[in-house]
C-alpha cells in the first residue's frame, strides 16, 4: 500500500538530490562519502514532518550540511595518516557545469585543496554561502551559530581563501588552449613547449594515496616539475594516451597507460599558463571519471 506522506518526501529529495550531493562533495572532496552523507540525509528526512517546514530546500540543505559536518570531522583524523598530498575525488562533468562560472571555480581542484585548509565550520559556511548563495539566516540554523557569528566566520574564511585562491581565473577558452598545448607538448616529449607553457612558480601535486608511485610532498619550480615528469614517464614504461575532458567543471585529462586508466589530471590556469599540475593516481579516486556526476548550484 502507497504511503502518500512517504512518496511526497521521495519526490522532493529526489528533486533536490544533485544539490544536496554537490554540497556534500564542496564539503568533503570525495563522491563516496557524499553518498554516504545522503543517505544519513534521507533517514533524516523521512522523519521529518513536512507540514511545518517552511522552506523544504533550505531544510534539506540544513540536514545535509550536519551530516556533512560530522563526516568532515572523521576525514580531518583520517587524512592525518594519509600517505602523500590528499587530494579531492575528481568527478567527470557535464558541460552545463564548465558553463556555470561561478560553480566550475569553485569545483576546481585547486580551489577545492585551498577549502582544506579551513576548520569544518568554516568550510561549510563558505560554501553554503559564497557557492550556493545561502543567507546567514539559514546557515546560521544549519550549523548551530546565531547569525552575527555566521557572517563573522563567513569573513574569516573569505579572506583566507581569497589570500590562497589562483590571482586571476582563466576564460574557458584560455584553459583549453593551455590544456591543449600542455597536452601536445606531452605527448611529443618537447621540452622546449612544456616551458612555454608552464608558469616558472608552476606547483605539481600527485595523490597516489600510498596505493600508486606518488610523489610525497607537492614538487615546486618549473625545472624541478619538469625533471619529475621526464622521470616518471621513464619509470612507467608503456604507452601513454591522454584523452581531454571536462573535470570537476574545468579542462582536465584523463591519463591511460597502455590502455588502462592512470589517472586524472587537473590544471590551474592563470594569465595563460599552467600554475597548478593536480595529477591524482589513488584508484580509490578513480571511479568516477569514466561516467558523468551531475551537479547543481540551485
Amino acid at each position: 500500500m502507497n504511503d502518500p506522506v512517504h512518496d511526497r518526501a521521495t519526490e522532493i529529495f529526489v528533486a533536490h538530490r544533485d544539490l544536496l550531493f554537490t554540497v556534500a562533495y564542496e564539503m568533503l572532496g570525495s563522491a563516496a562519502d557524499a553518498e554516504d552523507v545522503l543517505q544519513e540525509a534521507w533517514l533524516r528526512w523521512v522523519r521529518v514532518d513536512l507540514v511545518q517546514v517552511r522552506d523544504l530546500r533550505a531544510y534539506l540543505v540544513r540536514i545535509t550540511t550536519r551530516q556533512a559536518l560530522n563526516r568532515l570531522r572523521t576525514l580531518k583524523r583520517r587524512k592525518e595518516t594519509y600517505v602523500g598530498p590528499w587530494l579531492p575525488e575528481p568527478l567527470l562533468t557535464s558541460p552545463d557545469v564548465a558553463e556555470n562560472t561561478e560553480l566550475s571555480e569553485h569545483l576546481s581542484l585547486a580551489l577545492m585543496l585551498v577549502l582544506e585548509t579551513l576548520s569544518p565550520t568554516e568550510r561549510a559556511v563558505f560554501v553554503l554561502h559564497e557557492v550556493f548563495d545561502f543567507g546567514y539566516d539559514d546557515i546560521a540554523a544549519a550549523i548551530g551559530k546565531t547569525p552575527t557569528a555566521t557572517r563573522q566566520i563567513a569573513y574569516r574564511a573569505r579572506l583566507h581563501v581569497d589570500a590562497r585562491r589562483p590571482r586571476t581565473t582563466a576564460s574557458p577558452r584560455q584553459a583549453e588552449a593551455a590544456l591543449d598545448s600542455f597536452r601536445t607538448a606531452l605527448e611529443t616529449g618537447d621540452l622546449q613547449a612544456l616551458l612555454d607553457v608552464l608558469a616558472p612558480d608552476v606547483v605539481f601535486v600527485s595523490d597516489g594515496g600510498g596505493l600508486r608511485l606518488a610523489a610525497l610532498r607537492p614538487v615546486e619550480g618549473v625545472d624541478n616539475v619538469l625533471r619529475y615528469m621526464a622521470g616518471s614517464l621513464t619509470k612507467a614504461g608503456g604507452t601513454f594516451t591522454s584523452v581531454p575532458t571536462t573535470v570537476n567543471g574545468n579542462p582536465g585529462l584523463v591519463l591511460r597507460l597502455d590502455g588502462a586508466i592512470d589517472g586524472v589530471l587537473a590544471l590551474a590556469v592563470e594569465d595563460a599558463r599552467v600554475t597548478g599540475l593536480y595529477y591524482v593516481r589513488n584508484p580509490e579516486k578513480l571511479t568516477r571519471v569514466e561516467s558523468e556526476t551531475p551537479l547543481a548550484s540551485r
